[in-house]
């Protein structure tokens, strides 16, 4: 592995004219005391930077990638549309097919969608449109849940806030703040309590069926159905967060199975590019305009190329049904991983779902916010350099989720099963 001259170059240029030199904080490699690598091309499961080191990648663009860097058939839908032009500020029928597929995915939340340009904005819609409906002001968020970088949610954020040690954001008025109640997940009892206080004011309740951002923290039984009950006794939407969950996982997401209101997507149904949408019953979505009063526009919206590469990645998913087989990768891997920081006498805790994994220096168990606070990020960041070196690109925020997609094989898993034994004795 070279040293990373060019990439420390690079960031030292980019340190004057970027903000932080990054354009989203977690790119800064600020919690793990390293220079970000500045990457010039991926393919499949590797990437490269500017230093030609070659990276295992288990980032996948935070989630956004699951059939691999340059995926020819998203590649060959990207370069039949691109022709046709790059933007159109008008409707064409790429929205149509991939508004299809999501309420083909989703049969009983998505009997409308709205396509968008991110995960923060789908989630400020859905919160638009669960204040519209009930004509309440309160959302009940959880702790270490992120939904975007939205005012009224960055309240006990995860994903990189809580990397940089910050609860909240600057910017962010109190009055919004305010209207945000944080509640801890996993926890039935308070959520109950909450809602026989003051149900009647509570809007609506935004939640990831799986915590990702705070380290693949899944619901308890029960979590989920009480959350649907109270919402339904009290007349608040309930809005599923499947911007990570959707389409990972398994065709789809959660929400149908917990009759979710609307739910909100990004990422993966972009195939690699900025996609979003918001998806939910029929008398919910047509409260937006122009048929309805709670407005939302955006030029981009639906942007054909984006849209294109989001079908083809749609497509290959739903022929190649890798959940499964992610699933089982995922669990030769951090098999492995548990007893080779036993066999160092580490202490870890690894939580699990399909293909994502969040390692945790804690003897555990992480089932919330408070939880993933407790565990050691100062050896995480130890970790994360020591897998650097050996060519393995882990998130370099302990909170976030490792991803596989379907370019990772069997003997990348052994791969990365050697560097972390490596590592694990380094510590």
């Amino acid at each position: 592995m070279k040293p990373p001259n060019k990439s420390q170059e690079l960031f030292k240029r980019a340190q004057e004219v970027l903000v932080g030199g990054v354009n989203s904080p977690v790119r800064s490699f600020a919690g793990v005391g390293e220079t970000p690598r500045f990457i010039t091309k991926a393919k499949g499961a590797l990437m490269w930077d500017a230093d030609d080191n070659r990276y295992l990648d288990l980032v996948q663009s935070w989630g956004a990638i699951i059939c691999g860097h340059s995926d020819p058939r998203i590649n060959r839908a990207v370069n039949r549309a691109l022709p046709k032009g790059t933007s159109y500020g008008a409707c064409h029928e790429g929205e149509i097919i991939l508004a299809e597929i999501i309420r083909q995915a989703f049969p009983k939340t998505a009997e409308r969608v709205r396509l968008m340009n991110s995960g923060t904005e789908a989630a400020m819609t859905a919160l638009r449109l669960a204040r519209a409906a009930a004509g309440r002001d309160l959302i009940v968020k959880f702790a270490g849940g992120y939904h975007g970088h939205h005012d009224s949610l960055l309240v006990r954020a995860g994903s990189g806030v809580l990397t940089l040690g910050q609860p909240g954001s600057l910017g962010v008025p109190e009055s919004w703040a305010s209207s945000t109640l944080v509640l801890p997940y996993n926890d039935l009892a308070e959520a109950e309590r909450i809602f026989a206080q003051i149900g009647s004011q509570i809007a609506g309740v935004i939640v990831e069926p799986i915590a990702c951002n705070m380290g693949v923290v899944k619901a308890k039984p029960g979590f989920l159905e009480t959350l649907r009950k109270l919402t339904r006794e009290y007349g608040s939407v309930l809005i599923f967060d499947e911007v990570i969950t959707g389409f990972r996982l398994r065709w789809g997401g959660f929400s149908d199975t917990h009759d979710a209101d609307l739910v909100c997507l990004g990422k993966i149904i972009g195939g690699g590019f900025p996609v979003g949408a918001v998806a939910g019953k029929k008398h919910l979505m047509e409260l937006l305009a122009p048929i309805g009063g709670a407005y939302h526009a955006g030029t981009l919206s639906g942007n054909p190329i984006a849209v294109a590469a989001g079908i083809a990645a749609l497509r290959a998913i739903q022929n190649k049904k890798p959940f499964i087989a992610l699933n089982n990768l995922a669990q030769i891997i951090t098999k492995a991983l548990k007893a080779s920081a036993k066999k160092a006498g580490i202490a870890v805790t690894i939580n699990q779902a399909g293909g994502l994994w969040t390692l945790f220096f804690t003897e555990g168990p992480v089932n919330n916010y408070d939880d993933a606070q407790k565990t050691n990020t100062e050896r995480y960041a130890r970790f994360f350099k020591e897998n650097l070196k050996r060519g393995i690109y882990y998130p370099p925020s302990n909170f976030e989720a490792c991803f596989l997609g379907m370019a990772h094989t069997k003997a990348h898993a052994k791969t990365i099963i050697n560097a972390a034994q490596a590592a694990f004795k380094k510590l």
